[in-house]
């Protein structure tokens, strides 16, 4: 491996700065404005008939977000498995990248009525994005000095928050001021969208110039591939023997279903609160993205105090703290009624949404084989976003049942409980020496 790169500050700059690059996206398009439009003026008031039923915005939003997550789950392993193979997770990354920010641009050109043409695209720039994710959280191992994990990961966090939060809140002062620019709310709202994609492939280019790939020295001598179907071969024969190995990773795997658990809970508020605040509660566009804006900006401070927290307790109890902060939000949010209380839970959830993401991450960071990270990184994003299919799922099918969003956020509660009892059983300290004992050819 190429040493110089771990601990480069001008690469965890480049890298870090990706994450200020794509969190443009998914805040001002996948949380904020997006869900808002899509209910408030792509489908019909009545709702959208496929087939012989009749879905709900929020019903459809779910099932959008699941459908991109699971396209993710299915091919992210192999891509991972080729990606350190070849030493190709930087190009894997800005292939997905691009793939996302092209799909995000079309959506400038979807209106009332075209629901299926959002939904496809939708997919698509989501696929994009997570599958970009695969690579550039793979990479964290490689650039962090050991022990450096928490640091550095809450510090790629903390950008995106910062980088999010500033080209949120210039689409945000774009739609409260929208008579002021001569637009209507929807123009606005799709030129803030329009701008979200351009940020992040802007910006993505800052992280294309810094970034640097350490080169993993193979122990085969098994040539290239010649085509694509080579490739994928590689990548699935790699994944089988990476699963043949899970065997000696207990505590990575127990880890892994612990954060299953709970990023289910995780996940589901993040995609579903503006959806919640909006049809559930009926709050204003502005009330809606004046919160997420808070969300935004708290948590810059969030992923930096925990990553402090961690530093003091140990990651793991820093993330059972986090989640029993995740619970008190589910109950919150199952009682308020008004746009100052969706505030105040805007504001707890900035603090621990920064927090439980970074150290997640950074704590099984620690626990991987160094020589595989994008593959053993293709499992936990696989995780993170099959997070992202049973909870918003979850809360689809419970919103349609009772016909009340407050019983589908409620329910999220048990992922949060069951995550706190699975993690408690994982050995931080195990899982570090079970890793040193793993060898991939």
């Amino acid at each position: 491996m190429n040493e110089p790169v771990r601990g480069n500050k001008q690469v965890i700059f480049g890298w870090a700065m990706y994450d200020w690059a794509n969190s443009a996206y998914i805040t001002t398009i996948a949380v904020a404005i997006l869900p808002m439009y899509f209910a408030g003026a792509i489908v019909p008031a009545e709702g959208f008939r496929i087939g012989n039923t009749i879905f709900a915005a929020e019903t459809l939003w779910g099932f959008m977000v699941s459908a991109a997550a699971f396209i993710v789950f299915v091919m992210a392993p192999a891509l991972g498995a080729i990606g350190d193979y070849c030493s190709a997770k930087k190009r894997f990354l800005f292939t997905f990248c691009y793939m996302g920010v092209a799909s995000s641009l079309f959506l400038f050109f979807c209106g009332p009525g075209h629901v299926w043409p959002t939904i496809l695209l939708f997919v698509l720039s989501q696929v994009g994005f997570v599958g970009a994710n695969v690579f550039y959280d793979a990479f964290l191992p490689q650039i962090a000095e050991t022990g450096e994990e928490d640091k550095v990961s809450s510090k790629g966090y903390a950008f995106g928050y910062a980088g999010g939060g500033l080209q949120f809140a210039s689409a945000l002062i774009l739609i409260a001021f929208h008579d002021t620019f001569g637009l209507t709310e929807s123009g606005a709202a799709k030129i803030g969208m329009l701008s979200a994609s351009l940020w992040w492939g802007g910006f993505a280019l800052i992280t294309a110039k810094y970034l640097r790939e350490p080169k993993i020295k193979r122990k085969d001598s098994t040539p290239f591939p010649s085509h694509v179907f080579g490739y994928l071969a590689l990548g699935f024969m790699r994944v089988w023997r990476t699963m043949a190995q899970v065997g000696k990773l207990k505590h990575l795997v127990l880890f892994l279903v612990a954060f299953l658990v709970y990023n289910e809970g995780i996940q589901t508020v993040i995609q579903m609160a503006t959806i919640y605040g909006k049809q559930e509660l009926k709050l204003s566009a502005t009330a809606l993205m004046i919160t997420l804006l808070l969300v935004q900006i708290v948590a810059i401070f969030g992923a930096l105090i925990f990553s402090w927290i961690a530093g003091r307790t140990g990651t793991k109890k820093a993330v059972m703290l986090s989640l029993v902060v995740w619970s008190g939000v589910v109950i919150y949010a199952y009682f308020i009624r008004t746009a100052p209380q969706y505030f105040i839970l805007g504001g707890i959830v900035g603090l621990v949404l920064g927090g439980s993401q970074a150290i997640s991450r950074s704590l099984y960071s620690s626990m991987t084989p160094q020589d595989s990270p994008a593959e053993f990184f293709a499992f936990y994003s696989v995780v993170n976003k099959f997070s992202a299919v049973w909870g918003p799922f979850t809360f689809a099918i419970i919103r349609h049942w009772t016909g009340s969003s407050r019983n589908a956020i409620l329910s999220i509660i048990i992922f949060f409980i069951l995550g706190i009892l699975l993690l408690s059983l994982v050995d931080e300290k195990q899982a570090r020496l079970d890793r040193d004992k793993v060898i991939l050819d």
